[in-house]
């Protein structure tokens, strides 16, 4: 999808104009589809010998679910957890099979997301678009895998799940209808049968208001994630600075910044917020390859890129490409702890029914 259309058809999905009611009667038709879908699924759901989490969202485009997944292994891992990623493999020729990152971990094999996630954790990662093939394929070859982390899964009900986290941005809801006529893959009320709400907010961006009467209960519990750059490596010489290295380095001249991902906005705010003057900003289609020939067309000094445009490419001997490392700040710090223990609440369960 060209950028052009995405924003068109964010500005529709904004509010509740004549273009959108005239899509309500589809809407209610996906709806329907989809539900029935998703119930079907569930029925016969595969349940994995160890607890599953899975990072998903319902409304569509970016909202920072890969930052959370990362997170969220790393916190487990931290906790001596041995986890494991699925995920569906986007922009990847996966094939019949499941497809591991044993074979080589770059984006031509597993896709944007689960590269990033690979190259940021060290955790075994399986793709296939049927994530249950991917979880029994990966305990299979990783029999130490003691939790799975589902990215991207939460409409995926063929695998059962212990535990779920949604992953939302400032848009909220949105205009709180389904495809085509609103972004949401699944109704409003769906975020309250998650188990955490992850709200992922720009710098001094505010909490949207469809969130102020979500996590009034016991569930969700609710999170405010913002990222804050934490370094910046150079691709054509794989050196590593620590972000206040790099600004000293750097000094005040300005910079340009590209992203292929699925709100860049947010992450040309983060680099505005740290302190870095952008003298231009290329915004290019999610998942795709940031185009050789548009970098060329930017100004002289440094390129800002995201480590997920990194991970796929065109031209990383260019010198003046720069991938910056964010790291996620929780208005709940302690919220991992509380996963974690739920984790192993939910894998004693297992060990008791054995």
């Amino acid at each position: 999808m060209s950028r052009g259309l995405e924003d068109f058809l964010l500005k529709i999905w904004s509010r509740r104009g004549g273009l959108s009611t005239l899509l309500l009667p589809l809407s209610w038709l996906y709806g329907l589809l989809s539900a029935r879908r998703l119930r079907a699924r569930a029925g016969t759901a595969w349940k994995a010998p160890v607890p599953v989490v899975v990072v998903g969202n319902i409304l569509v485009g970016g909202t920072g679910k890969t930052p959370v997944t990362i997170a969220v292994c790393q916190a487990l891992q931290a906790r001596g957890w041995h986890p494991g990623v699925v995920s569906r493999g986007y922009g990847a020729a996966v094939g019949p099979a499941p497809r591991l990152s044993d074979g080589g971990g770059g984006a031509d094999r597993l896709g944007d997301e689960p590269a990033l996630i690979h190259a940021a954790t060290g955790a075994p990662v399986a793709v296939h678009p049927r994530r249950a093939l991917a979880a029994a394929a990966l305990l299979a070859a990783h029999p130490d895998v003691d939790v799975l982390v589902a990215d991207d899964g939460l409409q995926h009900t063929a695998l059962a799940r212990d535990l779920e986290i949604i992953v939302q941005d400032g848009r909220g809801v949105g205009n709180g209808r389904l495809l085509p006529a609103g972004p949401l893959r699944e109704p409003p009320a769906r975020l309250a049968r998650a188990d955490w709400l992850v709200t992922h907010l720009a710098p001094d961006e505010p909490m949207p208001p469809s969130t102020a009467s979500i996590g009034s209960g016991d569930t969700p519990r609710t999170v405010v994630m913002r990222l804050r750059p934490e370094g910046a490596t150079h691709l054509a010489s794989g050196r590593d600075l620590p972000w206040d290295a790099w600004r000293a380095e750097q000094g005040a001249a300005p910079c340009s910044a590209a992203a292929g991902i699925g709100r860049p906005e947010r992450f040309f705010a983060m680099l505005r917020a740290a302190g870095v003057t952008l003298s231009r900003t290329l915004r290019v289609p999610d998942h795709r390859t940031i185009p050789a020939d548009a970098l060329r067309g930017l100004p002289p000094g440094p390129v800002l890129i995201t480590p997920k445009d990194a991970v796929k490419c065109a031209a990383p001997h260019d010198p003046r490409l720069w991938a910056v490392r964010a790291a996620p700040a929780f208005s709940d710090p302690g919220w991992p702890d509380a996963l974690d223990q739920a984790l192993r609440t939910a894998a004693r369960g297992r060990a008791g029914g054995a």
